[in-house]
């Protein structure tokens, strides 16, 4: 008797076409047109990222959390990805101090379950959508410490800036040890080796005092 061939896991993205792709486009569509509506008052705005594992009890949380504050105090909506960790502690404190605290959460196989201290939460299904959101109404980007997704979402904004298909913007990596090893390796082996040129290590700037984050991007709009 043959084996029963194995049903194919749910959630994951195909490859080959289908007959459902052509109404796949529909929902991506309305999930632009509903997030660039629903973001359209939120004024200047400071996307952060970073781990959605670290502890509330680590240094990292308590810094994202008076970071969110700093630049909610000083006019900027916060933007995070609407789950937990450095995401809850930045929205919590731009929530804390009176100002727009916004969540693009996104829905996965393990369902992320949003953080409670957004005051305007969105759903996204596709990660690309998201990253527009994240892109279209910042003024700046705040790195936490984090992981994959956190690697992913910065290498984006700086291939982006890096070629001009978006404006310059601070991309501000938070807590300078823990980059050290990944800028001591584009410096001494990918700008060595001619894959990126020097003066495009200034698109990085570091900070490891929420203050510090404010203020470059205080000055960069000055």
């Amino acid at each position: 008797m043959c084996p029963m061939p194995k049903p194919k896991p749910k959630n994951f993205l195909e490859p080959e076409l289908s007959w459902e792709d052509p109404w796949r486009i529909f929902r991506i569509m309305s999930e632009f047109v509903d997030g660039f509506d629903s973001l359209s008052g939120i004024g200047p705005a400071v996307s952060i990222f970073g781990s959605s594992r670290t502890k509330r009890t680590s240094p990292w949380y308590k810094a994202a959390e008076a970071t969110g504050r700093a630049f909610a105090k000083a006019g900027y909506a916060v933007i995070t990805g609407a789950g937990p960790a450095i995401m809850e502690a930045a929205n919590k404190g731009a929530r804390a101090a009176g100002g727009e605290s916004v969540g693009l959460n996104i829905v996965l196989p393990s369902q992320q379950k949003p953080n409670a201290y957004t005051t305007k939460l969105l759903e996204f299904r596709y990660f690309f959508v998201r990253k527009v959101m994240f892109l279209k109404h910042a003024k700046a980007f705040v790195f936490f410490p984090g992981g994959y997704g956190t690697l992913d979402e910065l290498m984006e904004v700086v291939t982006l800036i890096q070629t001009r298909r978006v404006r310059p913007m601070p991309c501000i990596l938070y807590g300078s040890a823990y980059w050290k090893g990944m800028m001591d390796w584009l410096k001494g082996t990918v700008v060595k080796s001619g894959a990126v040129v020097p003066s495009e290590m200034k698109l990085f700037q570091e900070a490891d005092r929420p203050q510090d984050a404010v203020a470059i991007v205080q000055q960069f709009y000055r």
